[in-house]
């Protein structure tokens, strides 16, 4: 007997943003799982707007409780068709109020002074899963998101340090510029000291703040990732395209690696190829999944058929990328 379960979300045309209604959609179908049937939920009424407060409070018994967990989502090295490396993205399963994704609670937590606490338990839970991952036969990095808040924070930065040194996996952190600006020259100085123990650093959503070549040029990284906002509109945009391409060759200047977020279809991963991305990122590849599936994932080559799809040609418009 076959049993259909839908979850979707309705919100304004405008003034929200994609992934906010790709999150309430997800958190709808969680719950039409659980309970059958239809879920809707609708972002216009606002019955999203969580009491920010009372997470912060919840979060250390949710911690205590095993209500945390992670997802991962692989990142594919376009030429050499392999999952190179993988984002560690935390999801809060509550109780009461069903899931709630990171952009729900990651700011009560940094204002509730939580966010110390919850970076350690995602570090050592990635560490753990990387280390199966290695003895499964799959060695490549982890990336954990750092809070721009732990960045200023000595004792966090020591103790981070710490557990990574005293284990045998590779951990990667992606940081933001607005991380850094909050306070550069201590922020800097914490990075220097990341990078030292040979944590790589990917800088996240290049593009969508005041991307500063000051601070750009001062980062220990080895990855820069172009936010999906130049990403999703890659081919149906005049301006978007030579945003990307011109960002590819100055990361590549700087001996970085670049990598596409926001990747959903075949004719952005076939662009992208053309104008020297190296990496790419998105729910063309795979959306976040839990460890049992991202390892099941690995095991059947899940990506290469994304990234072998038969795709659209630019080889006629790789001169014009190039004199770009």
């Amino acid at each position: 007997m076959l049993s259909v379960r839908i979850g979707a979300c309705s919100a304004p045309a405008i003034d929200v943003e994609a992934v906010r209604v790709i999150e309430v959609a997800e958190r709808a179908l969680d719950q039409a799982r659980r309970g059958g049937g239809l879920v809707v939920h609708d972002l216009i009424e606002g019955e999203f707007d969580f009491d920010r407060s009372a997470l912060a409070r919840d979060l250390p018994r949710a911690l205590r409780a095993g209500e945390l967990f992670v997802q991962y989502q692989p990142k594919v090295h376009i030429r050499q068709q392999e999952v190179a490396s993988a984002e560690a993205l935390i999801r809060w399963q509550h109780p009461t109020r069903g899931l709630i994704l990171p952009g729900d609670f990651i700011s009560s937590a940094e204002k509730g002074g939580e966010i110390g606490e919850l970076t350690i338990w995602t570090l050592k839970r990635v560490i753990a899963d990387q280390q199966k991952l290695v003895r499964a036969g799959y060695d490549f990095p982890i990336f954990i998101n750092i809070s721009g808040v732990l960045l200023a924070d000595a004792e966090f930065v020591a103790h981070a340090c710490r557990i990574i040194r005293e284990c045998d996996a590779r951990i990667g952190f992606e940081i933001t510029e607005t991380a850094v600006i909050r306070d550069p020259e201590i922020a800097l100085r914490h990075l220097q000291e990341i990078a030292a123990i040979g944590v790589p650093l990917a800088i996240d959503d290049y593009g969508a703040g005041l991307s500063s070549l000051a601070y750009l040029k001062q980062l220990p990284a080895s990855e820069l990732k172009i936010d999906k906002l130049f990403v999703t509109q890659l081919t149906s945009s005049n301006r978007d395209p030579l945003i990307v391409r011109s960002t590819i060759d100055l990361a590549h200047a700087m001996e970085m690696q670049v990598t596409a977020e926001g990747v959903e279809t075949s004719a952005a991963l076939a662009l992208l190829g053309v104008m020297g991305c190296d990496l790419v990122q998105g729910y063309l590849i795979s959306r976040p999944i839990g460890f049992d599936a991202f390892m099941t994932y690995l095991d059947e080559d899940a990506h290469l058929a994304a990234t072998a799809v038969r795709r659209p040609s630019f080889a006629g418009r790789e001169g014009f990328w190039k004199r770009a």
